[in-house]
């Protein structure tokens, strides 16, 4: 029985992952944490998603959490990775992260930590945006850059605080990978005012922030007189709690390194 713990257990995706963990067979939940202040500190976690007492208490010690589970997820803030990241590492805790919009420093210490124990890192904890992204590389493998035009558009809800989405991003690297480019060589964010023509290769990222969103990503490829569209939405947040736990429990016990959905999925 693999013990699951949860960071942020009161947020949207800490909830869902709460409810995610306690339906799946062959998982436990190990409890669950919130930062200090916090009015969900003391009470029972069942309680607290309206489904009953289950005896398990929110705490914000993350330390405590981190040793008495065997894998923590962790869908908070790009500020609290060092943290978790040093304590996954010092309690010998496999780590799943779905937080983006890292900086370059918060993604030394995370790769510092998976040398010590699993990490499993994705902008995108979907299956299905997972296989996009193993598919959108093998297109951009196959289609001449020079020809095909590569744009990714990504729309989110109004709370969104990072630009381009993790998940977009994700996905001009798939389509870099297939050219292979590093993306920051060849991308565009924003377009605005005269721009020119666009050049050849150019990967462009398109972004929308708009009502309540969960998630809408499109890759086009589009060439004179033709276009191909790969896409995916979310309609629910579910889709990324199940592939969380799915990634933890593939995770436990698994030997030190970074890795992503692509390897808990089997994808090469």
């Amino acid at each position: 029985m693999t013990r699951i713990g949860i960071v942020g257990c009161q947020g949207r995706m800490g909830q869902m992952l709460v409810r995610e963990v306690l339906a799946t067979d062959g998982v436990s939940l190990a409890g669950g944490t919130e930062r200090a202040g916090s009015d969900a500190i003391g009470r029972d976690l069942g309680e607290l998603l309206g489904i009953g007492a289950n005896g398990l208490t929110v705490g914000d010690d993350a330390g405590t959490l981190f040793g008495c589970a065997d894998v923590v997820i962790d869908f908070t803030a790009p500020a609290a990775v060092p943290l978790h990241a040093e304590l996954a590492a010092a309690g010998g805790t496999a780590y799943v992260l779905g937080t983006t919009g890292l900086t370059a420093d918060q993604e030394q210490g995370l790769r510092q930590a998976s040398g010590r124990v699993p990490v499993v890192w994705a902008p995108n904890m979907s299956v299905g945006v997972t296989l996009l992204m193993s598919l959108v590389e093998r297109v951009a493998a196959v289609l001449d850059a020079d020809t095909y035009d590569a744009e990714i558009v990504e729309m989110h809800h109004r709370h969104k605080v990072d630009a381009p989405s993790g998940t977009a991003l994700g996905l001009g690297r798939a389509v870099a990978a297939g050219r292979g480019v590093a993306l920051d060589q060849v991308w565009r964010k924003t377009r605005d005012g005269h721009t020119g023509a666009r050049p050849k290769g150019e990967i462009g990222l398109a972004t929308l922030r708009g009502g309540d969103v969960v998630g809408d990503h499109q890759v086009i490829f589009a060439a004179d007189g033709e276009r191909i569209e790969l896409g995916h939405r979310a309609s629910s947040r579910q889709v990324f709690a199940k592939g969380a736990v799915r990634a933890a429990r593939w995770a436990a016990g698994r030997p030190p390194g970074l890795y992503s959905m692509k390897d808990v999925l089997g994808l090469k």
